[in-house]
């Protein structure tokens, strides 16, 4: 993740992989990233690793793309896909129970995590957040996608959940896209400000230079862990081990360690469990209570029991 996300997210990969001609039957395995930063620019980014994968582990990679979290969280849900990559989608998995995370990315400058940040305009006054608030109602917003941790998620905990302030209502207008929209939009005087992470910007600084500079950070979050790797727990076991040791060891030699370069900027993957989303999975529900307080839709008792199950969640999650 590095204006990226691989793990950003990163976007909406999925990897379609069967098992070689050794296997007495063929057993389907669909590997889903979050393509946050546009499927052209991730096919070229992916396509040197997933020819590795095949290699490695004998296993027939063969991609899917799709645009964003949902994409990734409905293919988990009807089993089209079983291991993918990405926060959102991970939560979602481990929420319903049939999955478990396995990995997380590691940055190639040894960093733990990456920031959620808002984006503006270089010529625009606005210069922070305060100004950001106070204008608000003037002001036209570019949310990620209502899935991305960084994009959507993270920004409403920390700038609008404390505050009260539902974002819907307290700009001119809010539109919802992908890291790499939100970025051109802002470059383009679309929007006057907009969610982004600072890995995203990375990618986008490299595919899009002359709009880069365009841009400038008003605001930034506090870390934000990276993406992890998550699997279908109904998994064999042998399917499992090949996975991990190949996302584990992956990253050795000159070659592969140039090909996590270019997936924004990675070093590498490191073994993980389900604990490692609990700070991003705690965020998320907030935000879930945040937006069942403000419904104007729910009657007294939807939204006492929604609210009640959130309280459930978060105090086991703590």
């Amino acid at each position: 993740m590095k204006f990226k996300t691989i793990f950003t997210t990163l976007q909406v990969l999925a990897f379609s992989v069967t098992l070689g001609a050794t296997a007495s039957a063929q057993e389907v395995l669909n590997f889903g990233v979050i393509a946050s930063a546009g499927v052209q620019n991730l096919k070229k980014d992916w396509e040197p690793l997933l020819a590795d994968m095949r290699r490695q582990t004998g296993l027939n990679v063969q991609p899917y793309y799709a645009q964003d979290n949902a994409g990734i969280i409905e293919a988990f849900k009807t089993g089209k896909v079983q291991i993918g990559f990405g926060k959102k989608s991970a939560i979602e998995t481990l929420n319903s129970g049939s999955g478990e995370v396995f990995g997380m990315a590691v940055n190639a400058n040894g960093s733990k995590g990456y920031n959620a940040v808002l984006i503006a305009n270089k010529s625009s006054p606005l210069k922070n957040l305060d100004d950001v608030l106070k204008g608000s109602k003037s002001l036209n917003l570019g949310l990620g996608d209502v899935n991305s941790t960084s994009g959507y998620v993270a920004p409403v905990y920390y700038i609008f959940v404390d505050r009260k302030i539902d974002p819907q209502t307290a700009f001119l207008s809010v539109r919802n896209q992908n890291h790499e929209k939100n970025a051109l939009a802002v470059a383009n005087r679309l929007v006057d400000v907009a969610t982004n992470n600072s890995e995203d910007l990375e990618h986008f600084a490299a595919n899009y230079p002359e709009k880069f500079k365009e841009l400038k950070v008003i605001w930034t979050s506090p870390l934000l862990p990276l993406d992890p790797l998550f699997m279908r727990k109904d998994l064999s076991a042998a399917t499992k081990t090949k996975v991990k040791n190949f996302f584990y060891s992956y990253g050795k030699t000159a070659e592969e360690k140039s090909t996590l370069m270019e997936i924004n900027k990675l070093a590498g993957y490191t073994p993980a469990d389900d604990k490692a989303l609990t700070p991003i999975r705690i965020i998320d529900l907030y935000g879930e209570r945040f937006k069942a307080q403000a419904s104007a839709t729910l009657s007294a008792d939807e939204k006492a029991s929604k609210l009640a199950d959130i309280d459930r969640r978060l105090a086991a999650l703590k």
